[in-house]
């Protein structure tokens, strides 16, 4: 049961850091950085109706985004897989196999977006692919950036269906043992975003 539920959270967290650097970013302009240790992609999934958090430790992003002229602008995501987890040994030990996030095979997952749109008030929806276990999925997830100084703070959620990704085969297929949603949220802190 242990090893479900954080192969299932995993997926989510997945999702959840690739949306974020999707918010986050924009082509054409010179790129912002992920400041190392403060970030966070968090992703929820419910296990018999119990809600189990886990998160993962290692991502890139490559963004190039002027929150003032977004729709030229890109971001781009990578998520080490092996680096989810739910903070339970023997459920992490679960993670990296096949019915999971089988990260022999598939080492990382993938978030490359396709458009950003300003909704004003340094809201953004941001458009694009997300690649998970070999499976690709169209996204849109919606991003309010904060800024203070030279630092501005990315945040945002969104729900997908980890069964669209085969994450949690076999038995774990069944959704009244692990749920099919998880919900992803990340916070991701830059610096060199241009003002909003």
């Amino acid at each position: 049961m242990s090893s479900f539920h954080p192969g299932w959270r995993a997926l989510l967290a997945s999702a959840l850091l690739a949306a974020a650097a999707g918010a986050c970013a924009a082509g054409g302009e010179p790129m912002a950085k992920l400041v190392p240790g403060q970030g966070q992609i968090a992703f929820v999934s419910k296990q018999m109706g119990v809600p189990v958090e886990g998160e993962f430790r290692k991502f890139e992003a490559q963004i190039g985004f002027d929150p003032k002229k977004p729709e030229g602008g890109t971001v781009t995501l990578q998520i080490d897989m092996a680096s989810a987890t739910l903070g339970v040994p023997q459920s992490d030990a679960e993670l990296p196999k096949p019915p999971w996030f089988d990260t022999a095979r598939f080492p990382q997952a993938s978030f490359q977006s396709n458009a950003i749109k300003s909704l004003g008030g340094g809201r953004f929806e941001v458009a694009g692919r997300l690649t998970l276990k070999g499976r690709s999925q169209e996204l849109v997830v919606p991003v309010a950036i904060t800024q203070s100084g030279e630092r501005s703070t990315a945040t945002g959620s969104f729900t997908i269906q980890r069964l669209a990704f085969k994450v949690g085969e076999g038995e774990w297929t069944d959704t009244a043992m692990v749920g099919d949603e998880v919900q992803v949220r990340f916070k991701l802190v830059l610096t060199g975003l241009k003002p909003l």
